[in-house]
């Protein structure tokens, strides 16, 4: 059940494919090989009203959040973060060249008995060994 949000400020629409970088982060998750494929799934979410340090119209966020089920061990969790941060990072390069944008990644475990699901997918995926 890894799902991966980023939530970012409205003025970088005009700079990033959120398509692209969507499919990156995707890319690096099933890299792991911790994750499912049916399970997977990776989102942008455009942040219309936003107030960011000094203010200024240039400055820019992606917040990004990955919540994943338990029993991954903490070097599985470190490395997974670490691997999707740097691959981000080099995807977005050119936001770095200016001083108004700020990067982050959470990683958090859900809660299994708090957490309900019902997925048509992993059948498909299943049966056909994708």
């Amino acid at each position: 059940m890894p799902h991966f949000t980023m939530d970012y400020s409205a003025n970088l629409d005009r700079t990033v494919d959120f398509d692209a970088l969507c499919r990156v982060v995707h890319a690096e998750i099933l890299k792991t090989g911790l994750f499912e494929i049916g399970a997977v799934r990776v989102r942008a979410i455009r942040c219309e009203a936003y107030a960011i340090a000094d203010l200024l119209a240039e400055n820019a966020f992606i917040d990004m959040s990955f919540r994943i089920g338990e029993g991954r061990s903490e070097e599985d969790k470190q490395r997974t973060g670490e691997a999707i941060f740097k691959a981000v990072i080099q995807h977005l390069d050119m936001l770095f060249q200016t001083p108004h944008f700020a990067l982050t990644l959470e990683i958090r475990e859900i809660d299994p008995a708090l957490s309900w699901k019902k997925n048509a997918i992993h059948p498909r995926l299943r049966k056909t060994g994708d």
